[in-house]
């Protein structure tokens, strides 16, 4: 006769050295992506304004010209917060 828990082994949370190679392999890709990230956004940020000058020489007199270059301008916003950091020491 044998004696049978009514829990399985799947049923106890993953020991610690699992948890700490789980967030050591997510930690590691989140800094493999940073790099590409911030180069992205930094030169994103330089090419983005080049897009509002015709926008401006246009006129901002068309509400979809408005709303263009307000989303061009909250993209360049996030642009530079997100590459604000690319190639210092």
């Amino acid at each position: 006769m044998s004696n049978h828990s009514p829990l399985s082994n799947e049923s106890i949370g993953p020991s610690g050295t699992e948890t700490e190679q789980e967030h050591d392999r997510s930690s590691q890709y989140l800094h493999s992506v940073k790099g590409p990230a911030q180069f992205l956004s930094f030169w994103v940020a330089i090419a983005l304004p080049f897009l509002h000058v015709p926008l401006l020489a246009q006129g901002l007199g068309d509400s979809s010209v408005i709303l263009t270059f307000l989303v061009l301008l909250a993209i360049n916003v996030v642009a530079l917060y997100l590459g604000h950091g690319y190639n210092q020491d």
